[in-house]
């Protein structure tokens, strides 16, 4: 692989990118155009400037901002300094973010400033503005400094362009020398899990381990120079960040930053900037395919569609190929505690496949699913997937207990996932572990009954959870939002569904909604409906 012997590190690939596509356009954000070049001079700078303010290697950084150039340039130039960089959630309130800020022990900290009607700074100072530290927030004393990603910042913290003023004394050379003394096996970024089980635990991924994951991605993707890519998923994901950021770093494609998923704004973005590549979660590319002015607008140039979900209808698959003609649809699985990816599928599979599976295990790794009591299970039974090679993090941050639990002594790593194997070798997620629910005796798995509710014609979005039955223990409850002018009423959604699926399968209630409740990386936050179930 050229990943981790080519490129060492992701500085390493950061300066080939600069020289390979030296005249290329990077970064379309805005008005702000800039080259490989150019992107490369700018990250060179703000790893100046982090030598200049005193990091060094193994420090964590951490950056707190919607997507963005300055996001791309403050991270790559921490990492290139031998940081290991620490996304935060644009979603976290503050003691969230503080939280994982202190669990990390940053010492860094790169912010917005507003961002969807919030004050990041305002937020931080409640949550962490008293204790026992002299730095800018005492609340947490490890962190030295925080740098605000606009013109102005309140006087203790400091703006970018002070933040990259202070690095105009550090020379190229010793720059260069201090990037190229970071080995490919040390620590490259800490991504923290979504939270949406638990609280969230910091998931330590190499330089080795991004690089060499993302080569795999591109070439199954079939990512290539001159791409135009739409980076919608968010930095701090790692769909966003690796899939995104370093993918196109190793190809020469162009990078389009949007900060938020807007419909609206997607359309406008893929038809001036003629983009060619679209990832993102299901939701997205079905809003753009339902937008009633879509056909205004010029989606010619989209070529790949990288998705990937418990649940893609196959229909999606069909439309986005027929109405768009977007010669590439896939489907991938993986979790922060892989970097990222698992299983993909591959160009050439049949629709039928890629819609419903995750395609295979991705070369340099192992897929398997067991029973409760660690069993290998024969393809086509349910169970636990789990999931070992070399994209298996490092470990939890600081955490070993949680480590051990997580990752058996052979090296497995437990994804708590549910799902199955094929013969060939395709998974299917079939949902989390903690989701399943028993309906008198029979398992339940939320993410297959939404799959099969998504095919009536009248549900443009759904969920299930379970809910308390007298009866049966537990049955399932829908959530649905209803496509626009669609009249459909409960009592016919679940005739519809006992026609359609197994008894046990069929929702006891229905409630509509306006939209379903969803993180920032597009996941749908289950907690919220039970807590209004």
């Amino acid at each position: 692989m050229r990943g981790d012997k080519a490129w060492g590190s992701v500085w390493g690939l950061v300066r080939s990118a600069a020289e390979r596509y030296a005249h290329d356009d990077a970064v379309v954000d805005g008005r702000t155009r800039i080259t490989y070049a150019e992107l490369g001079t700018r990250v060179e700078r703000s790893a100046a400037a982090c030598l200049a303010h005193g990091v060094e290697p193994g420090d964590r950084v951490a950056v707190w901002a919607p997507n963005s150039l300055d996001w791309m340039v403050a991270a790559l130039g921490a990492v290139s300094a031998g940081a290991v960089l620490v996304p935060l959630n644009t979603r976290f309130k503050g003691a969230e973010a503080a939280d994982v800020l202190r669990r990390s022990g940053t010492r860094l900290l790169f912010v917005t400033g507003t961002f969807l009607g919030t004050s990041y700074v305002a937020s931080l100072r409640r949550a962490a503005g008293e204790g026992p530290g002299t730095g800018p927030l005492p609340g947490l004393p490890e962190l030295e400094r925080v740098v605000v990603l606009s013109d102005d910042a309140p006087a203790d913290f400091g703006t970018w362009k002070d933040f990259l003023a202070g690095g105009e004394g550090v020379g190229e050379k010793e720059v260069r020398a201090r990037a190229e003394s970071i080995p490919p096996e040390a620590p490259s970024d800490i991504v923290f899990t979504s939270g949406t089980t638990g609280r969230p635990k910091g998931a330590v991924i190499t330089h080795a381990q991004t690089l060499r994951a993302y080569e795999i991605w591109c070439d199954l993707a079939g990512l290539r120079r001159g791409d135009r890519y739409l980076i919608v998923n968010p930095f701090f994901h790692t769909f966003g960040y690796k899939a995104g950021v370093i993918a196109c770093l190793m190809r020469g494609a162009t990078m389009i930053p949007q900060s938020v998923f807007n419909v609206d704004t997607a359309l406008a973005n893929i038809a001036a900037e003629r983009v060619s590549v679209l990832p993102g979660p299901p939701t997205l590319h079905q809003s753009l395919l339902d937008h009633p002015a879509r056909d205004s607008y010029d989606l010619s140039a989209l070529r790949l569609v990288v998705t990937g979900a418990a649940v893609v209808p196959l229909r999606l698959v069909q439309r986005l190929r027929d109405e768009l003609g977007v010669g590439t649809v896939l489907t991938a699985y993986g979790l922060s505690e892989a970097s990222g990816i698992v299983t993909m599928c591959r160009r050439g599979d049949a629709p039928a496949v890629i819609a419903s599976t995750s395609g295979r295990a991705i070369p340099g790794t192992e897929v398997r699913v067991v029973d409760a009591e660690g069993a290998v299970l024969d393809p086509g039974l349910p169970g636990e997937v789990l999931v070992r090679g070399f994209t298996v993090m490092r470990g939890y941050y600081e955490d070993p207990a949680a480590t051990a639990e997580a990752v058996t002594g052979e090296g497995w790593l437990r994804t708590g996932d549910l799902g199955v194997l094929d013969a060939a070798g395709n998974l299917r997620i079939t949902d989390r572990i903690k989701d399943m629910f028993i309906v008198g005796g029979f398992n339940a798995y939320p993410a297959e009954i939404e799959q099969l509710l998504g095919l009536h014609p009248d549900v443009a979005d759904v969920a299930v959870i379970g809910v308390a039955d007298a009866r049966l223990g537990e049955c399932g409850k829908a959530f649905v939002v209803r496509r626009p002018g669609s009249v459909l009423t409960a009592d016919d959604l679940i005739a519809w569904a006992r026609r359609e699926m197994a008894n046990y399968k069929v929702p006891r209630a229905v409630e509509f909604v306006a939209a379903l409740p969803r993180n920032a990386s597009g996941k749908v936050v289950k907690g919220e409906l039970r807590g209004g179930s």
